[in-house]
C-alpha cells in the first residue's frame, strides 16, 4: 500500500489553452513517448497523468488544427504542473518519430522520416496496407495483383528494405518477388518510411530503408475504448471488417483486435477479372503492458493466416472467393516483448522477438498425387513449397544519462534464424542465420538552430547451410558456411535557418549480406520459366548515400525537397548468360557496382483566410544503373500527384468534420529498363474521395467513400510482376468504409 501511495505521488497536471484567445481546449493528446503513457484533456483543457517515473522526459501535446507542442520535463517527487499554450496552424500537426532512437518530433529530427496515418492512407481507398503506403512520395510498390505486393523504397525492395513491425523486425522470406508484405493494417496506428540506409540502427537488409509499422497504443489510465470498422470494396466486392476492445488501469493495460479479409479476383480496365488474384485473411492481435515508477513492460503477439492466389493469366470468368492452384497459405505468428527500466537520467530498453514464419505454396502438379513424403506433419506431401523460417531476436539500448547537450545510445542486437523445407521442392536450404551488432550514437542538440548526430556500428553475420539433392540434378544445393561482416556508420546535420526554413543534411553507409537464395540457387523454381544459379561466394552489398533536404513552412504554406545519391558497391543482380538448361534459358546472379539518385518534391498551400481549402502537389523520380551504363531492374516510373483537398471542422453540432478530395496521379513512361524488362508507355490516374465524423445518438460514426482509377483506365504499372503477361491493374475501385467508435 505504502509503495502505490509513493507511485501515485509522481504526477503532471496542468492546462492547455489556445495562443490567439486563452480559451481551453478539450480532447487534445499530451503524451510522453519514452513511457508511452499519455492522456487528453477535459472540457476545460485540463489534464492530470499520474505514476510517473523521477527523471527527465519529452512530453509532447497534439492537436488537430494547430502546431504540437514538444519540450523536455523534469519529474520530481509529488505533483508537477504544467501549462501549455497551443498555437493555431492549418499545416497537419508533427508526430513523434519513434523508429529512431531519440523520439523526436518529426521537425526536430536530424534525419528525415516520413511519417502517415494508416487512417489516412485507408481513406484514399487503397485495398490494402501496402497498396496505402505506396501513396506516399518516394515508396513504390512491387505488386502480384492486388493481394500480394512489397515496397520499394527509392527504386530498392525485397531484402534491401527491412520492415518493423511491434518493434522488432518482420522475417518471411521477403527474398522472393512474390512473397508480400505480411501484416494486416488493423490494429496498426501509423508507419514511419526511411528513406535511405539505416544499417546504423537496424543492420543488415537496412541498406535501402526501413518500413516501420506502430502498433496502436494502449487506452489512457482509467479509460475503456472500443471500435468496429467495416469496409466494402466495389471492384473485388471485398469485404473488410475488424474489431478491437482496449482498456487500461492505473498500472494494468490491455488491448485485443480481431480482423478479416475477404476479396474475389480483381477486375482490370478492360473489364475482365484477373483470375487466381482473389485472397482472404484472418488476422489476431493481443497486447498486455504494465507500469510503475520502475519500468514499463508490454507483450504483444500477432497471428496472421493469410490464404492468397497466385495470378498468372485471364481464363474462367468466376466470383469464387477460394484461391485455385497456384496458390499460398501463409501463417505468420509474431510475439514481442518490449521492457523500458529507468534509472536517474538514463534507461535501458530490452526488445525480444519471435516470428514464426510457415509458408506453403501448392501447385497443381504436385495435388494429391501422393506420391512423396517429405515429413511427419499432414500435408506435407501435397506441397510444392513448404518453408518454415524460425526467427529470435533481441535488441538492447542503454539511453545514458545526458551530458552538456548531448544525447547517446548504445546497443547490442541480433538473431538467430533457422530455416526448414518440408516440401517437394527446396528454393532455398536448411540453415541457420545469425547475427550480432554492437552500435553507438549521439545527438548534439548546439543550439536552437543548431543539431548534430553521428553513430558507428560493427556486424557480424554466420550462415550456415546443409547440402540438398543430388549433386550434378537440377535443385541442387551444395553445403554453404559463410561468414560477413561490416561497419557503418553515419553523420547529420539539421540547421533552422529561420522560423519557417529547415535544412538537413546526411550520408550514411548500409550494407546486406547475400540471402541464400543468391547464394544458393540451382534450378528452375517457383515457376519461373528460367534456370537460376546462385553464387556462394558474394560478398556483402555496400553503400553510402548522401541526402540533402530543405523545407519551408509557415502557418499556410509548406514546400520541400529532398534529393538523395546513393552508391553501391557490389550490387547482386539476375541476368541470362545466353545458355539453356532443360530447355530453359540460364540466369546467373552477378555483382557489379551501381548507382541510384534522385529524389521528391512537395507543396502545400492552403490560402488564408480559406483554411479549409488545401492544394498539394508532390513529384518524385528515381534514376539507377550499373557501373558498365546499363539500367536497373525494377526502378518505378517518375510520378507527379496533385491533389485539391477541403475540410471542415465544427466543434459543435451533429456533424462534427468533413473531409472531400480528388487527386491525379500522373505516372511518365518508364523507358529506361534493364535487358530483361519492356517499356511501360505514361498513363493518368484520377481518384476522389468524402469522409466525415458524426454523432447520433451519442454514438461516434466515422465514414469514408473512395473511388480509384475514377475513368476505369487500362494500364500496366512499371513494377507489376504480371506485366510480362500483359495483365491489367485494377479498374475502377469504389471502396465504403465506417468506423463506430464504443
Amino acid at each position: 500500500m505504502a509503495v502505490f501511495t509513493t507511485q501515485s505521488q509522481n504526477s503532471l497536471m496542468g492546462k492547455i489553452t489556445e495562443k490567439s484567445t486563452n480559451l481551453p481546449l478539450e480532447q487534445v493528446s499530451i503524451y510522453f513517448p519514452d513511457l508511452q503513457k499519455g492522456g487528453v484533456t477535459n472540457e476545460n483543457g485540463e489534464f492530470k497523468i499520474g505514476n510517473l517515473p523521477l527523471g527527465n522526459y519529452k512530453v509532447v501535446a497534439s492537436y488537430i488544427g494547430f502546431q504540437s507542442f514538444s519540450q523536455n520535463i523534469v519529474i520530481q517527487q509529488g505533483e508537477n504542473n504544467l501549462n501549455i499554450n497551443l498555437a493555431p496552424s492549418a499545416i497537419e500537426m508533427d508526430e513523434v518519430i519513434v523508429s529512431t532512437p531519440f523520439h523526436k518530433l518529426q521537425r526536430d529530427n536530424v534525419m528525415k522520416v516520413e511519417y502517415a496515418r494508416v487512417a489516412a492512407l485507408k481513406s484514399t481507398g487503397a485495398p490494402t496496407l501496402v497498396e496505402g503506403i505506396g501513396k506516399i512520395p518516394g515508396v513504390d510498390v512491387v505488386s502480384t495483383g492486388v493481394g500480394i505486393g512489397k515496397p520499394a523504397i527509392r527504386g530498392l525492395t525485397s531484402n534491401r528494405v527491412l520492415v518493423y513491425t511491434q518493434g522488432i523486425r518482420l522475417e518471411n522470406q521477403q527474398f522472393g518477388a512474390e512473397h508480400g508484405l505480411g501484416v494486416n493494417e488493423a490494429g496498426i496506428e501509423s508507419v514511419e518510411v526511411i528513406k535511405g540506409p539505416a544499417s546504423l540502427l537496424y543492420g543488415s537488409d537496412a541498406m535501402g530503408g526501413v518500413l516501420y509499422l506502430n502498433p496502436e497504443r494502449f487506452a489512457s489510465a482509467h479509460s475503456i475504448e472500443g471500435d468496429v470498422n467495416l469496409s466494402y470494396n466495389t471492384n473485388t466486392r471485398g469485404i473488410s471488417s475488424d474489431a478491437g476492445i482496449r482498456s487500461s488501469g492505473e498500472n494494468l493495460r490491455f488491448l485485443a483486435r480481431v480482423a478479416t479479409n475477404n476479396h474475389i479476383d480483381y477486375t482490370g480496365g478492360d473489364g475482365k477479372r484477373v483470375t487466381n488474384s482473389r485472397f482472404n485473411e484472418k488476422d489476431l492481435k493481443l497486447g498486455v503492458g504494465y507500469q510503475n515508477t520502475v519500468f514499463t513492460t508490454e507483450m504483444r503477439y500477432n497471428y496472421n493466416q493469410s490464404n492468397l492466389g497466385i495470378p498468372e493469366s485471364i481464363d474462367v470468368q468466376t466470383t469464387s472467393r477460394t484461391p485455385e492452384l497456384p496458390y499460398q497459405k501463409i501463417n505468420n505468428h509474431i510475439l514481442s516483448s518490449k521492457t523500458k527500466i529507468f534509472f536517474e537520467n538514463a534507461s535501458l530498453d530490452v526488445t525480444l522477438g519471435y516470428v514464426g514464419n510457415d509458408r506453403k505454396e501448392f501447385e497443381e502438379h504436385h495435388h494429391h498425387d501422393g506420391e512423396a513424403d517429405h515429413g511427419d506433419e499432414e500435408g506435407h506431401d501435397e506441397t510444392a513449397l513448404d518453408m518454415k523460417l524460425q526467427t529470435f531476436s533481441y535488441n538492447i539500448l542503454y539511453q545514458l544519462p545526458k551530458w552538456e547537450k548531448f544525447e547517446t545510445v548504445l546497443g547490442v542486437q541480433g538473431i538467430h534464424q533457422s530455416n526448414k523445407n518440408y516440401g517437394e521442392e527446396a528454393l532455398i536450404p536448411d540453415a541457420t542465420t545469425q547475427d550480432i551488432g554492437i552500435l553507438g550514437t549521439t545527438h548534439f542538440h548546439l543550439n536552437e538552430n543548431n543539431d548534430f548526430q553521428l553513430g558507428l556500428r560493427y556486424d557480424h553475420r554466420k550462415i550456415v547451410g546443409t547440402p540438398y539433392g543430388i549433386v550434378g540434378e537440377e535443385g541442387y544445393i551444395a553445403e554453404l558456411n559463410q561468414k560477413f561482416n561490416s561497419f557503418n556508420g553515419a553523420f547529420g546535420y539539421k540547421n533552422n535557418f529561420s522560423e519557417a526554413f529547415t535544412g538537413r543534411f546526411n550520408i550514411a553507409t548500409g550494407f546486406r549480406a547475400p540471402n541464400l537464395a543468391e547464394l544458393t540457387s540451382y534450378g528452375g523454381h517457383a515457376g519461373a520459366n528460367r534456370f537460376e544459379i546462385g553464387i556462394a561466394d558474394l560478398k556483402n552489398e555496400q553503400n553510402i548515400q548522401l541526402d540533402l533536404a530543405l523545407e519551408f513552412k509557415n502557418e499556410h504554406v509548406e514546400f520541400f525537397i529532398n534529393g538523395f545519391h546513393n552508391s553501391v558497391r557490389n550490387y547482386i543482380f539476375i541476368a541470362p548468360d545466353g545458355t539453356f538448361i532443360n530447355d530453359k534459358s540460364v540466369y546467373r546472379y552477378l555483382q557489379q557496382d551501381a548507382t541510384l539518385y534522385g529524389g521528391e518534391i512537395g507543396f502545400h498551400l492552403h490560402p488564408h483566410p480559406y483554411d479549409w481549402l488545401h492544394l498539394e502537389s508532390s513529384y518524385q523520380t528515381v534514376f539507377g544503373e550499373l557501373d558498365k551504363g546499363e539500367p536497373l531492374p525494377l526502378i518505378p516510373a517518375n510520378k507527379l500527384t496533385n491533389t485539391f483537398r477541403v475540410e471542415f471542422l465544427r466543434k459543435d453540432g451533429w456533424w462534427s468534420k468533413s473531409n472531400a478530395f480528388i487527386t491525379l496521379n500522373n505516372i511518365f513512361k518508364q523507358g529506361k529498363i534493364s535487358e530483361n524488362e519492356t517499356i511501360s508507355p505514361a498513363y493518368s490516374l484520377l481518384d476522389a474521395g468524402f469522409s466525415g465524423e458524426l454523432t447520433l445518438m451519442n454514438q461516434i460514426i466515422k465514414f469514408n467513400f473512395s473511388a480509384n482509377n475514377l475513368l476505369d483506365k487500362q494500364y500496366i504499372a512499371h513494377l507489376s510482376r504480371l506485366k510480362t503477361d500483359g495483365i491489367f491493374n485494377m479498374g475502377r475501385s469504389i471502396t465504403l468504409g465506417a468506423t463506430i467508435l464504443l
